[in-house]
């Protein structure tokens, strides 16, 4: 995180690290999560998600450095894998990403599609109600707020790449996979080749 924030990049600020790396102390950001905004809000829904493709643009101008592991892609971009409204702080200085351990150095198309493939098949932690309302408008929203400038055959063979890698998370519940599995077969359609 130290590297992220000296680029620039909105992280939380590094106070100290255990000698072993184990252990870390941070400064404290304080602000709801993007998903509690989105929900408190959802007049702006759209507003936020490209707010969070903005954090991705900003995150991939940012050359990766050699020490930081490797996807098979050999893209040498820096990547979060794990850049959702979860892992946002709405702050008073501005969105504040957290939860670095997946970073990784790859094609920023791998980013944006596991994103995408995580915003349009895990479940939404928000009443019953409410996700049942998002149910049908829940991909089509993401697809053209979140993910419209990136649109292509490129993004679409890097979501079917995530969503199928995704589909071996054991944090993934059985509903969640199979939904990973219907969008494998949709990007696949959309980005033959």
């Amino acid at each position: 995180m130290r590297f992220v924030e000296e680029q620039g990049y909105p992280a939380p600020h590094v106070e100290e690290v255990r000698a072993d790396g184990t252990e870390h102390v941070l400064d404290r950001v304080d602000g709801p999560l993007l998903m509690d905004a989105m929900v408190r809000r959802p007049w702006k829904l759209a507003e936020q998600l490209r707010t969070l493709a903005d954090l991705h643009d900003r995150l991939h101008r940012i050359a990766a450095p050699d020490w930081l592991p490797g996807m098979p892609d050999e893209g040498d971009r820096l990547l979060h894998l794990d850049l959702h409204p979860l892992n946002v702080i709405v702050s008073a200085r501005g969105p504040v990403v957290i939860d670095w351990p997946n970073a990784r150095r790859g094609d920023p198309m791998c980013d944006v599609a596991l994103t995408y493939a995580l915003m349009t098949c895990a479940r939404i932690p928000v009443p019953r109600p409410a996700a049942a309302a998002l149910g049908r408008v829940r991909e089509p929203m993401i697809r053209r707020a979140f993910a419209g400038r990136y649109l292509g055959p490129a993004f679409w063979r890097r979501v079917a790449e995530m969503a199928e890698l995704k589909c071996f998370d054991a944090n993934m519940a059985p509903d969640e996979t199979r939904a990973l599995r219907a969008l494998t077969d949709r990007a696949r359609q959309r980005a033959p080749g």
